[in-house]
């Protein structure tokens, strides 16, 4: 079996890169100092669409059982 150069190369700019990836951390604040949430006001929006998402699923589903039950199934 031959050496492969070029795959030794690869690896080794894979390792190099790994290393240097786990050791620096990658800096977000640039991208998440645009948004600003005041006083929650976005987290709770957020949180208030996500419950109305859980009620209608629940809706949902307990219509199916009790439709199921009405059904004999």
């Amino acid at each position: 079996m031959k050496f492969n150069h070029r795959l030794a190369a690869l690896v080794a700019v894979a390792a190099t890169g790994a290393a240097n990836a786990a050791t620096t951390p990658i800096d977000l604040s640039p991208i998440t100092s645009a948004f600003s949430d005041q006083q929650g006001v976005v987290t709770a929006g957020i949180m208030a669409v996500a419950a109305i998402l859980a009620v209608i699923y629940v809706s949902i589903k307990a219509a199916k059982i009790v439709l199921n039950m009405l059904r004999g199934g």
